[in-house]
């Protein structure tokens, strides 16, 4: 696992999808860019698209990893407004 310097980070393992893609946008459009937010997020659908949804955005995923505890943790830089 990579060291980042982590910026901010967010916690979106309470709610559900779209939900999960909107507090993570939230999270970076407070965000500087080139800024890192960490981003705590659940199995399926949330792993499945929240990554996915910050690319098509022109954002830059740094890391995807699986936790001990089944939530993942994404890494991403905010690129641009």
């Amino acid at each position: 696992m990579a060291e980042f310097n982590i910026t901010d980070s967010v916690d979106i393992t309470d709610v559900n999808c779209p939900i999960t893609f909107v507090k993570t946008k939230v999270a970076l459009e407070e965000l500087d860019d080139g800024d890192i937010l960490e981003v705590r997020l659940n199995d399926g659908e949330p792993v499945q698209n929240v990554p996915r949804s910050l690319k098509e955005e022109g954002h830059k995923v740094l890391e995807l990893t699986q936790n001990d505890d089944g939530t993942y943790r994404l890494i991403v830089q905010k690129v641009g407004d």
